[in-house]
């Protein structure tokens, strides 16, 4: 099965980016097109998935966007590794929960490249650190599938702003906070994106 990696070096408009992941997802379907690996990152912009609650932005003067992915409200910024996907599950087990559990799998293990340990939790779902028994979310995971395609993606959180965060409860949970990699481990994370790739299509295989 062949999958295109697509590198954004300039920030992408998420909006933009939505409406090229539903173009690709309609040629995915009728077999015109490959699936798709897409790294960008986003200026900042808060997003709500479809079971987001209005309590859950604290700063009421934010604009959010609402969108079709999975999942409460996030933020996206400078400094966010954004890893989108238009993959098709239809030559693959359709199986949804098996789907997220690879990109846990991919992000846990592209973590611990860089000697970062970090783990899922099966109530929420993303990616979590501990830091001194206070758990942290380092990666937001939003996925919504259409015509058994999986589309929408993740979030790493490298070197980002994270006070853009207390504008909001993070993905609707409010007794776990958020952390970034550099807050976890100062060290150059230069081409963590090629191992993240590897370490999908790697898993996306078994």
């Amino acid at each position: 099965m062949n999958i295109e990696i697509k590198k954004s070096q300039k920030p992408v408009n998420y909006e933009d980016a939505l409406k090229f992941m539903e173009k690709r997802l309609l040629e995915i379907d009728q077999n015109k097109s490959n699936d798709l690996i897409w790294i960008l990152e986003h200026e900042d912009i808060y997003t709500a998935g479809t079971s987001y609650k209005e309590s859950e932005i604290i700063d009421k003067s934010i604009q959010v966007l609402k969108t079709n992915r999975g999942g409460k409200i996030t933020y996206h910024g400078p400094g966010q590794l954004i890893c989108y996907f238009v993959i098709s599950l239809k030559k693959r087990k359709k199986d949804i929960r098996k789907f997220i559990s690879i990109i846990e799998k991919t992000i846990i293990e592209t973590l611990k490249y860089y000697s970062i340990d970090t783990f899922p939790d099966k109530n929420n779902i993303g990616v979590w650190y501990n830091d001194n028994s206070n758990i942290k979310k380092i990666a937001a995971i939003g996925v919504r599938v259409s015509k058994w395609i999986a589309y929408h993606g993740f979030s790493i959180n490298i070197n980002n702003d994270l006070k853009k965060y207390d504008a909001i409860i993070p993905c609707g949970i409010n007794d776990k906070g958020v952390t970034s990699l550099n807050n976890i481990k100062d060290q150059n994370y230069k081409g963590i994106e090629d191992k993240l790739i590897d370490n999908f299509i790697s898993n996306l295989k078994s």
